[in-house]
């Protein structure tokens, strides 16, 4: 059965509304971002935009929402089919080198998210847990990534090695991003090399140190 035309239009608006505020708000933060400067970015009437989402906090979470669905999809799309074998250093480097395409791809969505990471927004309840959300799913998929690169030490100790680590790993990732921000030559991926020497230095660590060995594991 063919969809009603209204339906469709009101999707179709519903989109353009997101896409936009993802935009705009990535450019200038949620404060700036007026409802006005909505309307004027899609030209859209306001009440559009209020028959969608009520509120601009109700804007700001379908955002975040879409932002954090679409991103942590293309993450676990990119980790698909990891390499068999080969040495930690080399699984790590396959993570972190598909991470960084990722991130790479999803420049307004975590452009976004740092925003509201250092804004005065940050302490609005609404918005607090809607960074804990995302954090909480990123280090979710680090341990993921972690665990596999050490499986060969056990599940055990892979899944205490990923715990270990997930904070400092997620802290790389910031890190990475926001120095391609500043300065875009340093893109992510001209950084993961470091990163993986780290990660797996510090992993081996773990794993020997929970298995009474040496940390030469690699």
């Amino acid at each position: 059965m063919a969809e009603p035309g209204g339906n469709r239009r009101g999707r179709r608006s519903k989109e353009e509304i997101l896409d936009a505020t993802a935009r705009v708000m990535a450019l200038r933060g949620y404060a700036a971002t007026t409802i006005s400067t909505i309307t004027a970015e899609t030209g859209l009437p306001r009440s559009a935009i209020y028959h969608h989402f009520r509120s601009k906090g109700g804007l700001l979470s379908a955002v975040m929402a879409r932002g954090a669905r679409d991103f942590f999809a293309a993450m676990r799309t990119a980790h698909r089919d990891p390499p068999e074998g080969g040495s930690h250093r080399e699984r790590m480097a396959w993570y972190l080198d598909r991470t960084a395409e990722v991130l790479a791809a999803q420049p307004d969505f975590m452009r976004l998210h740092f925003l509201l990471l250092l804004s005065d927004e940050a302490t609005e309840a609404e918005v607090a847990e809607m960074n804990r959300r995302v954090r909480d799913e990123a280090r979710a998929h680090i341990r993921a990534m972690i665990s596999a690169v050490f499986a060969d030490q056990g599940p055990e100790t892979a899944r205490a090695v990923a715990e270990e680590l997930d904070h400092f790993t997620l802290a790389g990732f910031d890190g990475a991003f926001l120095t391609s921000q500043a300065d875009p030559e340093r893109t992510v991926a001209t950084q993961t090399a470091r990163l993986a020497d780290a990660l797996v230095a510090l992993g081996e660590a773990s794993a020997a140190r929970r298995k009474g060995l040496s940390p030469q594991l690699s």
